[in-house]
């Protein structure tokens, strides 16, 4: 039966991640279409949806009556895209350059989001008006990153921009695709009912599974969340980060653990918070919660220095490693 529910939980993992897939690239292409510029639909569409698999099993996962999973499953994430996703990313591409903008703009909302997040848990439990709060904070948030984005890369130093020739080139290109609106078919409204279908099932029989392996394993719901859920829904990241490290294409690999993790720290808990009072677990509060304070941390310190190096990806994996045995008590 154990068998069973692991196969369980790995098929509905993988349908809550591929619906994800299919939901952002139609609902990209129809936004496309519909006349939103590149850059709301990428803010929005694309920055928001890359975290729809942790919102909707968060969802999923108040309304059958486990609230726990929900702070769990979003500290979890931010655990596993610093540690995990940095971490692979440092030691394939060696070296990862942290840009300005980044600095700038992104790393203060991390380290603030972060830090609302950690005042919020202080009595292991979420209600409606911090849920509220961090909802607000959000908007503040997505508000300020599109009033500010366009100015990006302004005042980057010159080793980290491409040439001038290659600076107009991709702005003639963006230019170009701007006020080039693709053409919708049917195969893309299909794609976005399937990606809906795929995150509502896939997320129901996740938490289904989740709940029974708990149950037959002995093991709290929330460390099963916020080690296997959360590893599981931030594969894609760890895929397209670790594949543009490979390629030297560092803020890409970078880019998307900022929006993500204020994301989850805001948004994944705030909309589940507002149906009713989230608690965090033990082992989420004693162990989950301090190793993300640590990870964004060490973040920001190697954000500050514009570059995260081999061994610094290293270190971030040992200190994942040991926040994994420490969840199981293996040491």
């Amino acid at each position: 039966m154990v068998i069973f529910w692991i196969i369980i939980f790995i098929v509905s993992l993988g349908a809550l991640v591929k619906g994800a897939d299919w939901l952002i690239a139609s609902a990209e292409k129809i936004g496309l279409a519909l006349g939103l510029s590149p850059f709301i639909v990428g803010v929005t569409i694309v920055g928001v949806g890359t975290s729809f698999p942790e919102l909707i099993s968060s969802f999923v996962a108040v309304f059958k009556g486990v609230p726990d999973v929900v702070a769990a499953n979003a500290i979890g994430s931010n655990i596993a895209n610093i540690l995990l996703i940095v971490g692979v990313s440092a030691v394939i591409g060696k070296r990862l350059i942290v840009t300005k903008s980044l600095i700038d703009l992104d790393l203060p909302l991390l380290a603030i989001s972060t830090v609302l997040l950690l005042g919020i848990v202080w009595d292991k439990q979420i209600t409606l008006g911090e849920s509220i709060l961090m909802l607000v904070t959000y908007g503040v948030y997505l508000l300020y990153t599109v009033l500010h984005k366009d100015a990006e890369g302004s005042g980057e130093i010159a080793e980290f921009l491409p040439s001038r020739q290659e600076r107009r080139k991709n702005i003639a290109t963006r230019k170009k695709e701007e006020f080039t609106r693709p053409k919708l078919v049917a195969k893309d409204f299909i794609l976005l009912v399937v990606g809906v279908l795929g995150l509502v099932f896939g997320a129901k029989y996740l938490i289904d599974a989740l709940v029974n392996l708990s149950t037959m394993l002995n093991i709290a719901t929330g460390v099963i969340a916020i080690t296997a859920v959360a590893v599981g829904t931030s594969l894609p990241e760890l895929l397209v980060s670790a594949k543009a490290a490979f390629q030297k294409k560092s803020e890409i690999a970078l880019g998307n653990i900022f929006g993500s993790n204020v994301f989850n720290a805001l948004v994944v808990i705030g909309l589940p918070g507002l149906f009713r009072i989230l608690p965090v677990d033990n082992q989420t509060f004693a162990i989950g919660v301090p190793t993300m304070a640590l990870a964004t941390f060490l973040f920001v310190i190697s954000g500050i220095s514009r570059r995260i190096h081999m061994w610094e990806g290293a270190f971030y994996l040992s200190v994942y490693v040991l926040f994994i045995a420490k969840l199981f008590n293996w040491f």
